[in-house]
């Protein structure tokens, strides 16, 4: 496909079209990602795979912080650090500017495996989102939650 046809823009059934195929591709590849051998026997669910990648991507931060991140309540993701923490996944350390906050992070012991299943995706999306203005990528963003949202409702 040359330059000029993919900026000539897509009719929305051919847009589809696309998608429904590239969509399976990006679900399968994901799937194919592996839990690294040390953390397949904690159960990890999805929103553990975005707490984590949200620590790979950002460093260590509140569980505040991680809560805004991820659109979820700060109990929430309490409980989550709780659950992560008790397998020795993340760590809390009192935040040294102010020492009645705790900063949560990937603990050291699994820092580099987390980093190396998680890291790819936060560099790959740096490599398709750079090139784009600011308004194109918040146009993608913006279709892709709507997405969400849309498959969402369908199903519930």
């Amino acid at each position: 496909m040359s330059t000029d046809e993919r900026t000539a823009g897509l009719e929305v059934d051919d847009g589809i079209r696309a998608l429904l195929l590239l969509m399976p591709r990006v679900v399968g590849r994901a799937k194919r990602l592996g839990v690294p051998d040390e953390l397949r026997s904690f159960s990890l669910a999805p929103r553990h795979l975005s707490l984590l990648a949200n620590l790979v991507f950002e460093g260590p931060m509140t569980v505040n912080a991680l809560a805004a991140r991820l659109e979820v309540a700060p109990t929430t993701v309490s409980l989550m650090v709780s659950e992560l923490s008790r397998h020795g996944v993340l760590e809390r350390n009192p935040d040294e500017a102010d020492r009645r906050r705790t900063i949560v992070g990937i603990a050291a012991a699994h820092e580099k495996s987390v980093n190396d299943w998680l890291g790819g995706s936060a560099r790959a999306w740096r490599k398709v989102l750079e090139p784009l203005t600011a308004e194109q990528r918040q146009t993608f963003v913006d279709t892709f939650r709507a997405y969400e949202q849309e498959l969402t409702a369908e199903h519930d």
